[in-house]
């Protein structure tokens, strides 16, 4: 059984059009699809790691809006069996007027290598859970889908 626990953390940035952002990347070799955030590091708070990830990965800063969802099953890394996945999202939102690069169509990578990372926005109600790589993102993605108001 796993023996460390991994804890990441991912906001749901939802537009006006009821569109959600999500990423396209490649680490260590894999194309993954899944929210923006990443891992918590040691004595970092969980507001603290979200912020954190979203300043690299996207270069504008977020206000948490509220808890969205914590895991409620087992799930070991898909990168280190050892490792039990601990994910906790939140809806958030841009603390000011932004500018963020998306494209329209899965992994249009300038170039296809390691760190690569592009966003896009997808419409909720679109939403295909089968289409996000971890099964954690999976379960996000079915909630989202039956959350009230989010699917217009």
């Amino acid at each position: 059984m796993a023996d460390q626990f991994n804890i990441r953390v991912y906001g749901l940035l939802i537009n006006e059009k009821t569109e959600i952002l999500v990423t396209d990347e490649i680490r260590g070799q894999t194309r993954m699809t899944k929210f923006p955030g990443g891992g918590l590091e040691f004595g970092e708070s969980l507001v603290a790691c979200l912020k954190r990830e979203w300043q690299e990965e996207c270069g504008f800063d977020i206000r948490i809006r509220s808890h969205f969802y914590t895991t409620d099953f087992l799930q070991l890394s898909a990168f280190n069996a050892r490792q039990q996945v601990i994910s906790i999202y939140y809806l958030v939102e841009p603390e000011s007027a932004y500018q963020l690069t998306v494209k329209n169509q899965p992994f249009d990578f300038d170039q296809a290598v390691e760190g690569a990372q592009i966003f896009r926005w997808e419409k909720i109600i679109d939403l295909e859970a089968a289409n996000f790589t971890f099964p954690i993102d999976q379960k996000v993605v079915n909630l989202l889908r039956t959350f009230p108001g989010l699917t217009c």
